[in-house]
This record gives structure tokens, sequence and C-alpha cells, in this order.
């Protein structure tokens, strides 16, 4: 019986051939168009699964408020890890991680920058899964000056993997003792590090303070569920560890400290969760959010919808086709049963073929989507795994709820109707059809607006006044590497024809250097007067150099000897404070004991308007600029007239001063342009999956269009014998559809409008308001989109000759 309705479904599929092969290319478009997306989602949520103790290592976040301030951080104190592991017996272990930021490594006679470089413990291996090719796990991080690389890093420097016992030079004149080589660090980690160094060689790892935060660290567990019980007793922990340095440094105890309204807390975040979860101050790398994976979770959603809505408009515009044949099986003995699995086979023979379309166009369209989304996605023979089982699945499902309606309602036919010609009203008579055709538009105007306002956010993004110019800035990274020429490259530099100013500092707008302090309104260090701004060392040409506007005040000068002292605030700093002029004090403890000596006062010289430094989710928050040497990065103004020739004197410079060390540097709008990527390819991508739905809305609707030219065939032969023009008809075909449309439109913008509010610009501090053209201008673009599919088949069916729809009359 089976093999029978495959044979008769391969029949009746040959015999329209064009809407078979428009169903099978709907459907094969729509399964591809969410197999890219099954597999995006899934790389996001598969982050730090790699781990084989996965489930039992969290990693410990801390929570600062002062006053009115307040900080989340994902780094904690140095003493922390190891008093986890002694003080408590269910935590297996502990590691610390700390960003080295960029070194140098030394290969034959040059110098390479490399970006990828961390301190860790010893117990990096054993909380970890970095599987070791060569070298021991259990001491390869235990002496100072011993160095972990990943393979690639050693086949780039000794074109071999065996290399343990070797040495390697960074920054010049600091050697490294190899000690184990690891295979990569999987794609899939929320840290990703090429080179990790013993974490003993840093000094400052051995510091018992408790009250700076400044190492990433991870305890492994011996059961997931102690988690709860570590996290309670953070409080006790911190009271008996810090207290004596609180009291010591704040003249108070925690608990008159938390009485104030401030705090000081921990808590553990599951490892698996960093990835999507957290954006705190101090990750190890940038990560991603759970907004998207539901915006494109629910576009697959809504794309397979889509598809299965067409399946069943295109399968119901050829029911008049398959009417008689109906009848006449029904007459032959037929029962409805037998009608609807040939049906349903049918109907899963054509979601089979699709879904083998659908396979093969995601592996051909898999490349291109790695490019706009910037992901490493692979179709491998573990992800076949789910992968076929997956699409066998959606193929049986799809299938039986994309063709349950067809089935059912082609089998309904009664047969003395069908063979005397009394079919059903056609399109007009299918209240289900009608509200298919609202429910694919109105998702379709949906994704529309939702794109033209991810696009206008974007372009806000990039137009924003920042409060700072970041075109036609050059900067050059790690001046440090220049030592004691570090002055001298600025000044040489400033000398170069086309080099409009210079200044050095690596704390810049678009950089990730980062650094707080506490200051305070009054001598006696109150922290119901304090401040915790971001604390900047900056040079008297930085101002200049960034064109910052100052609102108040003055600028730093190399010719007044007090401006050791001075500081500048930004606006948010002053307005925090309470300040609308200069000539303000404040203070800053020194460390140590809480005491009048130990005690720094500044003079406020200047307040220079707000500045974007974090991305445009975060408000800008206060920041406090002092006169320093910081030799991190040198920013160099430059005109455009001639850049190739000025970056070869700028080259030169630095070779003269430095032969043996590669220059590195980038543009400022560049590495703005880099921090909103996410936003970027997001944008992207979203338009690229509207656009298909759009197209796979269009299909459905072309089909209903044909439906509906049909059904009433006779009806428009007979008004053109009586006179009625090709446009009266064409309209009369039209006009139910863009009725559909416009319900479409009242339906989907309100929602549209709700959501990308609600959804998607509530997550930037600074944002466009939805404008009222917006929702215009996505309205009316899909009523073209459907006026231009239907007049395809309305002007057609108006144009054919009559004598052919009533010769049978």
């Amino acid at each position: 019986m089976i093999r029978n309705y495959i044979k008769t479904a391969f029949r009746g599929l040959q015999k329209s051939k064009g809407f078979t092969t428009i169903n099978i290319l709907g459907l094969a478009l729509g399964l591809a168009t969410c197999l890219l997306i099954i597999l995006y989602v899934a790389d996001e949520l598969s982050y730090d699964r790699y781990n084989t103790k996965a489930d039992r290592i969290y990693r410990v976040n801390e929570d600062l408020k002062l006053g009115d301030n307040s900080v989340q951080y994902a780094v904690c104190m140095p003493p922390l890890a190891k008093t986890l592991k002694a003080e408590y017996p269910y935590v297996e272990n502990a590691v610390r991680l700390k960003n080295a930021g960029s070194w140098h490594v030394k290969k034959g006679n040059s110098s390479i920058l490399e970006n990828r470089l961390a301190y860790a413990d010893p117990s990096l291996f054993d909380v970890f899964t970095l599987p070791m090719i060569n070298g021991s796990p259990a001491s390869a991080l235990a002496e100072p000056n011993s160095i972990v690389i990943t393979e690639t890093i050693a086949k780039k420097y000794f074109s071999s993997i065996n290399v343990v016992g070797k040495t390697m030079v960074l920054n010049d004149n600091t050697p490294f003792k190899v000690t184990g080589v690891i295979r990569d660090v999987p794609r899939q980690s929320h840290f990703n590090f090429d080179f990790f160094l013993s974490m003993s060689t840093w000094a400052d790892s051995r510091s018992n303070e408790w009250l700076r935060s400044d190492y990433n660290t991870y305890v492994l567990l011996k059961d997931p569920s102690d988690a709860q019980k570590l996290a309670a007793s953070f409080p006790a922990l911190l009271k008996k560890f810090s207290g004596a340095q609180m009291q010591a440094q704040l003249n108070m105890s925690i608990d008159a400290f938390e009485k104030s309204g401030s705090f000081f807390r921990m808590n553990l975040i599951p490892l698996t969760d960093i990835h999507l979860k957290s954006s705190l101050s101090g990750e190890l790398g940038p990560n991603g959010t759970t907004q998207y994976i539901y915006i494109f979770s629910a576009i697959a959603v809504f794309i397979l919808l889509i598809a299965c809505v067409n399946f069943m408009n295109l399968s119901t515009a050829r029911s008049s086709n398959r009417a008689r044949e109906v009848g006449v099986r029904k007459v032959l003995g037929s029962d409805r049963k037998q009608l609807i699995a040939q049906f349903l086979t049918e109907s899963v023979l054509v979601t089979f073929v699709a879904t083998l379309l659908a396979f093969t166009a995601a592996m051909f369209l898999l490349p291109l989507f790695n490019q706009l989304s910037g992901k490493e996605l692979v179709i491998n023979s573990q992800s076949l795994v789910w992968i076929i089982p997956s699409l066998l699945f959606i193929s049986l499902f799809v299938g039986a709820i994309a063709g349950s309606y067809p089935a059912f309602y082609l089998s309904a036919f009664q047969p003395v109707d069908v063979l005397k010609g009394k079919l059903a009203a056609g399109f007009k008579g299918s209240k289900l059809r009608s509200f298919l055709v609202v429910f694919q538009f109105s998702i379709s105007i949906f994704l529309i607006i939702g794109t033209l306002v991810i696009y206008n956010q974007l372009k806000y993004i990039q137009t924003k006044n920042l409060g700072y110019n970041r075109n036609q800035v050059l900067i050059v990274q790690n001046v440090f590497e220049l030592n004691r020429q570090a002055k001298t490259f600025k000044q040489e530099v400033k000398e170069i024809p086309g080099v409009i100013n210079a200044t050095m500092t690596g704390f810049l707008p678009t950089s990730n250097w980062k650094n707080t302090s506490i200051y305070y309104k009054d001598a006696t260090l109150d922290q119901k007067k304090s401040l915790f701004p971001q604390s900047w060392d900056i040079d008297e040409d930085y101002i200049k150099s960034l064109d910052m506007k100052m609102v108040a005040g003055r600028n730093f000068s190399k010719d007044m000897p007090t401006d050791s002292t001075g500081i500048i605030l930004n606006e948010s700093a002053a307005k925090f404070l309470g300040f609308n002029d200069t000539n303000k004090i404040l203070y800053r403890s020194q460390g140590g004991k809480n005491t009048l000596d130990n005690v720094k006062q500044y003079h406020v010289i200047g307040i220079v308007k707000d500045f974007n430094f974090n991305s445009l989710r975060e408000s800008i928050s206060p920041v406090v600029m002092t006169l320093g040497e910081n030799t991190g990065a040198l920013s160099i103004k430059v005109e455009t007239k001639n850049l190739p020739a000025l970056l070869s004197q700028i080259k030169d410079r630095w070779k003269e001063l430095s032969p043996n060390v590669q220059i590195n540097y980038s543009f400022m709008d560049q590495e703005f342009d880099a921090s909103y990527r996410t936003e970027q390819r997001t944008g992207q991508i979203f338009i690229v999956f509207t656009s298909l739905a759009i197209v796979i809305a269009c299909l459905g609707l072309f089909g209903l269009a044909a439906y509906a030219a049909e059904q009433r065939t006779k009806e428009i032969g007979i008004r053109k014998v009586l006179g009625a023009s090709v446009s009266a008809i064409a309209g009369m075909l039209s006009k139910d559809f863009i009725k559909l449309v416009f319900i479409s439109i009242l339906i989907a913008t309100p929602f549209a409008w709700y959501f990308m509010n609600k959804w998607f610009l509530q997550g930037f501090a600074y944002r466009v308001n939805i404008q009222w053209w917006v929702l215009v201008l996505a309205g009316v673009a899909a009523l073209f989109i459907a006026v231009i599919t239907v007049s395809f088949q309305s002007i057609k069916a108006a144009m054919a000759n009559p004598v052919d729809s009533l010769k049978n009359e």
C-alpha cells in the first residue's frame, strides 16, 4: 500500500511540475535558513562545554558599592584562590588567570607582537581541559619564567611541537623556558590564549591584599551542589580576611561599611554561563548575549512556519485540479483515510526532497554565512550525529504539519458536488487561508521594521558625537618597548610634516586599558562623600590631540609645575560631586594606615565635556584625569593628504630607536568599529534573514494568487466577454490580498515597535527613537512587494482568452 502511495504521489507531483518546483524550493529555502540558524545557536550555546568538568567549574565575581558608586567585576583579589582551596574541603581546586597584555616574542633577529598571553597558576590543567601534547601538566607552570604554548605557536616559532626545554625570549630580554605544548584552545571558549606564563613570574601574584581586584579566579567543586553552600559562605570569608585591611584603610569594619549603604560582595557564575550571561569589568574576552540567541531562534521558527504556510497555500491552489480526482476515487470506493494517507505521503515526499536540497544548500552557503557572522561553523562527522536525525524528524514533522490542511481539505470534497462542478467558493470562502496570509505578512512586516531599526541604530553609533574625534588618529601600540626613548619618539614624530599633534598614554577611549581609584571630597576619607571613577594618567597633549572640549577651567600645561597635583574631571564626575566649576579639592589615600600623612590632595583645574569610552550600551561613567607618564601607546593626529609617506616616516623613526622590535599600529576609527562588530554582523544577518523570509512569504502569496485566479477562471472569462478591462479584472483579483496586507500592517506594527524597544534598543544607553516613518516605510514596502507578487498572476489571468475558459460550458 505504501509503495502504491509513493508511486501515485510521484505521478501527481509530475503533473504539476511548476507548483511542485516552487513548493520544494520554498521549503528548501526555509529549511536551509533554519539549519544555518540552528548551527549558529548551537555554537553559541556550546561555549566552554569542551571542559570535561564544566558542570563543576565556577568563576568568582565581585560586586562593589561605595557610596553611590557601584561596579561589577569578573576579577577578584590575589590571595582568594589559595584561600578558597585551603578553607573549604568541597573546593577540589582553584586557579587564577590574568591577562598579560601584549608582548613581543623574538623569532630570529626580529620580534613579533603577540596579544594572547596570560599568567596562570599551575592548577590550570587540573581545572580546565587543555590536553598537553608535550610536557607534564602537573609541573609545567610550577617554576618562575616557565611558559606553556599552544600547538600552533610551537609550529610558528620552532616548526615543531617537540620544544619542551627550549627558550623563548619575550620583550627582548626576558627568557622563558618552554615546559609544555597543549592543543589549541577551542574557539568556543570564553578565553582564547596562545601563551600561558607561570603565575609565579608575576611578583604581584603573591600579594596578600584583599581590597583590590586583578585576577580571574575559578573554583573546581567536588560536587556541583556545593556551589550554593560556597556562595553563602562568602560574607564570613570576607569578614575574616579583609576586615583588618578595611579597618586600616577606611577606619571602619565591614559591618559598619555595609550599614552605611555600601557593600563588598562576591558571587559565583557557572563556567558555561559566562559567554552569554556575563559582561563585567575585567572579562578575559568579548562575550555574546542571550538577546541575539532569542532573536535568531525566533527568526528560525518564523521562517519555518512561513515555509509550512506556503506549502499549505500552494497545495490548496491545486485543489480544483485535484477535486475531480478525489471525486472519482471516492466513487470507486476509496475512503477518506486512504485519501488523507495519499496526500500526506505526497507532503512528506516533497518535504524529504526539500530537506535534501536544504542540507546541500546549507553546505554550500556555510562559508558565506561564516564570513557574515564571524563564526567558524563546520558540518563534520560530530555535527552530523545530531543534524541527520534532526533533519529526518523535521522532514516528517513539517511534512505532516504542512500537509495536514491540504490532506483534510481535499479529502473532504463531496463526490456529487465535485462531479457536478460545485466547488468551494474559492479564496473568499477560506478564512484559514486568509489567516495564513495575514500571519505570513505580519511576520514579514515585523522583520522589515526590525531591520530598519537595527540599521538606524548602527548608523547612529557610527555618526554620534562621542565627545572626541576618532578620525585621522593613528595609534602606535606598546611604546613602552622603547623604554627611555619613548619621549624622544614622541618629540620626533611631532616634528614630521603632516603630524598635527601626538599624545602618549594607553588610556584611550577605544582601548581596553582601564583603572579605577577612590577619591574623596574631604580629608577624612568619608566613603559617603567618595567617588569611584576611572583614573587615567594622560599628558598635556591628550585633550588637544583627541579634539576634546573643555567646559570649564583649563588643560594641563607643562609650564605649570603645580599641575603634578592637578586633575581634570569629565562632566559626569563633576556632576556626581556637585562641582560646577574648578578650584575644588579632592583627596586620595596613598595606602597603608588611613592617616592624614597618607592622604594626597588634588586640585581640580578643569572639566572636560563627557566622552564615550565604553560601549554605547553603557552610560558615561565618571573619569578623573591626572598628569602622568604612561607609555602604553602614542596617539598621533595626522593629516591624510599623503598618508603612506607619513606612515613610512613614523616607521623609520621607530626603527632608528628600536631596530629589533616590530612597530604595531592601528587607526582609532578602526578600533571603534571593531568594538561594535557584533552589532554590525547581527544587523547584516538580520537583513539577510528578513530578505529570505520575504521571498518565502511572496512564494506563498504567489500560490494564493494562482489559486484565486484558477477558481475564478470562468468568472473572468464572462466579465471579459461583457467588456471588463484588464486593469479592472486585475484590480478585482488583487483587492482581497491588499486588504489582508493592510490587516497585517495593523497587527505587526505595534508588536514590532514594542519588541524592538523592549528587546533591542533597551540594551543601549544611547539609542535612536523609532520614528513614525520607519513604521510607514515598512508597511509601504510590504504593500509594494505584495502588489508586485499578486499583479503578475492577476494580469496573466486577466489577459487570458475567455474562449479557453468558456468553451466547455
